[in-house]
């Protein structure tokens, strides 16, 4: 099943709009991880992501691993590769998207997908569209697999450059026509908009349709769940996957840390919900 049919069916039968970020910190980590792997090793990183992904699968639409947080760390990657498992074979209904932004041109285009589908068994990407059409082609010819495109991010450096003027429209509505028209053939687009920028979060809704949209930027951030939901959501109340790390995944340095975890993921599903 692609990507993006996973991820309706997950919206539909789950109700639920929530993505779960996986950025596991060891200088974060319970108390029960800091004798046993105070340095963050593969077997922490895995156990914990996966106790915490156990915990929340009920609430969540997709789960959302961030390379970084894994390759930072000797065995990280392979932590990553044995989560990515874990995730489809206990969880196979939720779609994992890799947050990796990869972007880059040519044969190393061809093997960061290879890396991101069939080493690490990703559903979806991140993706930068800077470099243009052909550092993304390698992704878009998996066309069961999801290529989410950064478009207007959360961060407030994400004004210097992508709402530049470019022939009287801002470079992130370039970016959303384009990959709306000419890169979305096989429909397996989606793009990242910033809880953050929730009027740009409108005008992009209205550029791309019904084509998914994956927003970080709430908690942490300053995000808005009221204004996300408002301005992003489609007609029928989904379209989106609303992602949040930290305030998952830290909700308790205690031994209860998993059900404080799923407790965290049950109250913010349940607050989007009650927006739609």
């Amino acid at each position: 099943m692609g990507f993006i049919r996973k991820l309706k069916d997950r919206w539909q039968q789950a109700d639920t709009l929530l993505c779960v970020g996986l950025d596991p910190d060891p200088a974060k980590f319970p108390d029960a991880y800091v004798d046993s792997a105070p340095d963050g090793s593969g077997d922490a990183l895995f156990a914990f992501c996966r106790d915490i992904a156990d915990a929340t699968a009920e609430f969540a639409c997709a789960f959302k691993p961030q390379i970084a947080y894994f390759a930072a760390h000797n065995g990280g990657e392979v932590a990553l590769q044995r989560l990515i498992a874990h995730l489809n074979g206990v969880h196979p209904d939720l779609p994992v998207i890799l947050d990796a932004k990869r972007g880059d041109i040519g044969a190393t285009a061809e093997q960061y997908a290879v890396e991101a589908f069939d080493r690490f068994g990703a559903d979806a990407v991140t993706l930068n569209p800077y470099m243009g059409r052909d550092s993304a082609a390698p992704f878009l010819q998996r066309n069961d697999r999801g290529c989410i495109f950064l478009c207007h991010t959360s961060n407030p450096g994400a004004r210097d450059f992508q709402e530049l003027q470019v022939d009287g429209a801002p470079l992130y509505q370039h970016i959303a026509r384009t990959i709306t028209s000419d890169w979305n053939a096989s429909g397996n687009c989606a793009l990242v908009v910033g809880a953050t920028f929730p009027e740009e979060l409108k005008v992009i809704r209205g550029i791309v349709g019904d084509m998914p949209l994956l927003i970080p930027g709430i908690g942490a951030q300053g995000g808005d769940v009221a204004a996300v939901v408002r301005n992003g959501a489609t007609a029928d109340g989904t379209g989106l996957m609303i992602n949040s790390s930290r305030g998952i995944l830290y909700a308790s340095m205690e031994a209860g840390y998993a059900d404080a975890a799923a407790s965290a993921a049950k109250s913010l599903r349940d607050e989007i919900n009650r927006h739609r």
